[in-house]
């Protein structure tokens, strides 16, 4: 029926949004960072201010 079209194209335009929104969120979360901890940052910074005369 061509009264329904609206509402199909929109219930794809959801169901392929929320598969790229999943796709996209299971890619960001699958990689960890490997960022240093705060803990060696933070010895690093009171080491390098230390002078050595």
């Amino acid at each position: 029926m061509p009264q329904m079209a609206p509402l199909m194209w929109l219930s794809l335009f959801l169901f392929f949004l929320v598969i790229y929104l999943f796709f996209n969120i299971m890619n960001y979360f699958s990689f960890m960072s490997s960022s240093p901890s705060s803990k060696n940052l933070l010895n690093l910074n009171k080491s390098s201010l230390n002078w050595k005369w």
